[in-house]
């Protein structure tokens, strides 16, 4: 079990949306664990949530979640959403959708919420949102794009 409460000295983290059997969320293994060594030193861990239903996908439990952390040499924690309570809370749609959450006088603010990047749409420049966010608020700045369309496999929730 992890819990916000379980970086006492974070300052943001970035919380990614993400599952076992989407062709977009595979292409993220390699970037997701890039974004985790650059922040986490930074104060800003990334947590991956899986919210897809274990009930109509068989290649999300939790066992199979488990061999794909090993096998993509995740260095973050890869988290069961297995009751779809923080997928619900953030309302994400798709996966992956990121979410970048900042610490202001205690309280947690969605600072960011949309795509990882714009998956190299832009040719003369890759742009990656979640690099952009995290640096402008690490530098105490204001995010200059906070909400991007997500794409990605839809995410379907129980009642």
């Amino acid at each position: 079990m992890i819990s916000l409460e379980s970086y006492p000295n974070a300052k943001g983290f970035i919380l990614v949306f993400t599952c076992n059997h989407c062709p977009f969320a595979k292409l993220y293994s390699k970037k997701l664990n890039e974004l985790h060594e650059k922040y986490e030193a930074l104060g800003v861990p990334l947590l991956a949530i899986n919210p897809m239903d274990t009930l109509v996908y068989e290649e999300e439990s939790f066992e199979m979640m488990q061999q794909k952390a090993k096998k993509d040499k995740f260095k973050f924690p890869y988290l069961q959403d297995d009751l779809q309570l923080a997928g619900k809370y953030f309302n994400a749609k798709n996966t992956p959708e990121a979410f970048v959450i900042w610490k202001e006088n205690g309280n947690w603010i969605l600072k960011y919420r949309g795509a990882i990047d714009d998956n190299g749409e832009n040719k003369e420049r890759n742009i990656t949102y979640i690099d952009e966010a995290v640096d402008a608020l690490l530098l105490n700045k204001q995010v200059v794009t906070p909400e991007t369309p997500s794409f990605g496999c839809k995410i379907y929730y129980r009642k």
